[in-house]
């Protein structure tokens, strides 16, 4: 099965149009390597996800024949990332929420560079 629609079949991705440009993307690693959309997929792979500032590991248990519900998931996929590595996941999640709820959106837009500018001088 092609490493696109199984992330998307396994919900990992939404949609299979966003699989196959996360994959196109180098966010997807298929046992170590970069892997294109169309790379074949085979049992007992281990599957890489850039999740923020960590790669999220999954081992393939086996094929589904459609789409999946999010409950029967586990009967197709393990998950073997390191215990710190999903710690160091959560305390980026957590940062990422307080600065939202700061309302720091970012990079500052060019109208609040000038209300900066005009506040300082």
């Amino acid at each position: 099965m092609r490493i696109d629609k199984f992330c998307w079949v396994i919900r990992i991705y939404k949609t299979r149009s966003l699989a196959t440009k996360q994959c196109n993307g180098s966010k997807v690693k298929l046992n170590d390597e970069e892997a294109k959309a169309a790379k074949t997929v085979k049992l007992y792979d281990k599957i890489a996800i850039k999740v923020g500032p960590i790669w999220r590991i999954y081992q393939v248990l086996d094929f589904p024949k459609s789409r999946v519900g999010a409950s029967l998931v586990e009967n197709y996929l393990k998950e073997v990332t390191p215990v710190k590595d999903l710690a160091e996941l959560k305390e980026f999640q957590v940062n990422q929420k307080q600065l939202k709820q700061s309302g720091f959106r970012g990079r500052p837009t060019k109208l609040d560079r000038r209300k900066l500018n005009k506040f300082k001088s």
